[in-house]
């Protein structure tokens, strides 16, 4: 990436202290407090309204090989790498109605993956299956996760619209007691958990939230049945609503457009702008990713991530050439602080000098986009993101700046007034002004990382009682590689717990589940347990201490979001491998082969 005007010094100072000032009109002291969990009195907008009703059964008391926590990507790769392996009797578990995790919640109309689909979809090269667009809608995901799941034959003993409540570590019998909400205790003598970062949705705090008598739900539960349609648009039902909706990250920037073309009027809350980019989304064909050639999946897959991780690769490597060549590859220097896997040189000085005009570069090649599209300049100027490129996920969208030279679409700025102030049983109130609304949708997003163990929702019980949250809250979150925990034998978590991530996070979770296989099926072979030590543990992360970058201060200066607790910051600490994905995964493998037994108790 280089700029097309490299702005000077004076610019720069210009150009932060208008950050500054932005930042400051968006920060809240309630910080994370400003959202309410789709639980208890609000449980109602967690509610799945893709299954009709569900089934009575009789509880479960049986014993089976492994029990798999979650029906997203993390849990169907877990099963597949395990039916590799030779395992059998292999349990899903999940609170959804079928597989799929986030892509089975979200349907909204417009709804698109926003990494290539011949990278994000894993098991092409498995199931020979080439997608149809370069960027592929939900539904079009969603299949590929049945595809997967009928192939290795994971529908046999699952458990859909089943939540655990509770695991219990079993010593006599070396298995886990696996209890959930449809009275389940049955055993597993490995338990995986996939619960994923995205499946609890989560509302904005409006005061008067219970008040209003219009309709309303959250995009990852979408209500057809008041909208009409589908997720490729045709929402008649809305035809003479007034429809607002709060939210204009990824999901808002996808369905507002869709609501655009039939809603009588749309009201936009905005408090924060996206960068939105070029997507240029197509139809693709074998012939166009080269999926002639035998393992073609494999090898894209990892030029994309070594691409975006910043590892240029060697002559003759995948790494050498661009294949996805797109928004993500394009900007992959800007994405360093957010992985911490770029190489960023021993000058560091040097680096964040280039990389601050890069990144004044590309925000303003951003805001000159809006420029041109949006005809209105008031309108023009509040869409404008006022921040740095790393500070919120990027989002793509050819369809959402001309979105807003409709007569239709109006921009609502809550910047001033932190949001919606409060809602009535007529509409919203922003800056005093009563908007009256016939239905809001909250594109809000998920409880990014509140899933799960992690939640607090999922205890489990270790060697002796222990209490898993409990020993992470006296001692840190402590693992070997992210997987394994002393005192919690032949548990494996799945997610960003410890390891590596990337912007493609389904190629960090088939690496992840190849690995939790490897570990269930030695343990077999050696009739042994899965577990670590309290030094493996400590050398882990010492591992992780030594080299992490310092991004502390970057997340602080930047604009409240997800990424750092809405402006409370985003502390360094042993949270990921400092050295990136690609090495993660090269360390993973030669653990594999020379480093096994370290893991296995007797």
């Amino acid at each position: 990436m280089t700029p097309s005007h490299a702005p000077t010094p004076d610019e720069l100072a210009a150009l932060n202290e208008r950050y500054r000032h932005e930042r400051e009109r968006r920060v809240r002291p309630d910080g994370t407090g400003q959202y309410l969990g789709a639980d208890a009195e609000f449980g109602f907008y967690a509610a799945d309204p893709y299954t009709d009703g569900v089934a009575e059964r009789e509880p479960l008391r049986d014993t089976v090989d492994v029990a798999v926590i979650g029906a997203g990507f993390g849990g169907i790769l877990a099963g597949a790498r395990l039916r590799q392996r030779g395992v059998e009797r292999v349990r899903v578990i999940d609170k959804g109605g079928d597989f799929g995790g986030t892509w089975y919640w979200n349907r909204y109309p417009g709804v698109h993956c926003d990494i290539e689909s011949h990278v994000y979809l894993p098991l092409l090269d498995e199931t020979g299956y080439v997608p149809e667009w370069k960027y592929a809608p939900g539904e079009e995901i969603r299949r590929h996760t049945v595809r997967i799941a009928e192939k290795f034959d994971l529908y046999a003993d699952t458990l859909f619209s089943t939540t655990v409540t509770e695991l219990n570590w079993e010593e006599g019998s070396r298995s886990w007691i696996v209890r959930t909400d449809r009275g389940d205790a049955f055993r597993a003598t490995y338990v995986i958990t996939a619960t994923g970062t995205m499946t609890e949705p989560k509302l904005p705090g409006i005061p008067g939230i219970q008040d209003f008598k219009g309709h309303t739900f959250h995009t990852s539960r979408w209500d057809y049945g008041y909208t009409g349609g589908g997720p490729e648009g045709g929402l008649t039902g809305l035809a003479d609503k007034r429809v607002g909706v709060v939210g204009t990250g990824a999901t808002g920037v996808q369905v507002i457009p869709m609501l655009a073309e039939d809603a009588a009027h749309v009201y936009v809350f905005q408090r924060t702008p996206s960068t939105v980019d070029v997507r240029g989304n197509r139809r693709t064909t074998a012939g166009d990713v080269g999926a002639d050639r035998a393992g073609w999946a494999r090898d894209r897959r990892e030029n994309f991530l070594r691409i975006v991780s910043g590892e240029s690769g060697e002559s003759g490597e995948a790494g050498r050439e661009d294949l996805v060549a797109d928004g993500w590859t394009a900007s992959a220097v800007l994405l360093e602080k957010l992985l911490p896997s770029f190489r960023r040189g021993d000058d560091r000085t040097a680096f964040e000098a280039a990389y601050e005009v890069l990144d004044a570069a590309k925000m303003n090649e951003v805001r000159d986009r809006v420029e041109r599209t949006v005809a209105d300049p008031a309108t023009a100027e509040k869409l404008k993101p006022w921040y740095r490129y790393a500070c919120k996920r990027p989002t793509f969208s050819d369809l959402y700046y001309p979105v807003f030279n409709r007569d239709n679409v109006t921009l609502v700025d809550t910047a001033d007034t932190h949001g919606i102030e409060r809602l009535t049983e007529h509409g919203a109130v922003v800056d005093g002004t009563v908007l009256e609304l016939d239905c809001l949708i909250f594109a809000t997003g998920f409880s990014v990382g509140v899933s799960g163990v992690r939640s607090g929702r999922l205890p489990v019980y270790g060697r002796g009682g222990q209490l898993l949250l409990d020993e992470w809250a006296r001692h840190g979150v402590r693992t070997l590689h992210g997987f394994t925990s002393h005192g919690f034998p032949n548990l494996i978590h799945l997610g960003p717990l410890q390891n590596s991530s990337s912007v493609n996070f389904t190629h960090i979770l088939d690496e992840q589940a190849v690995h939790a296989a490897a570990l269930v099926a030695a343990a077999e072979d050696a009739g042994a347990l899965v577990e670590p030590s309290r030094e493996a543990e400590d050398a882990w992360l010492a591992v992780m201490a030594d080299g992490a970058p310092d991004h502390e201060w970057f997340h602080a200066e930047c604009t409240p979001g997800y990424y750092n607790g809405e402006g409370r910051g985003r502390p360094n600490g042993p949270t990921s491998y400092p050295h990136g994905a690609v090495a993660f995964h090269e360390l993973l493998r030669r653990w594999r082969e020379e480093s096994m037994e370290e893991v296995l108790r007797g």
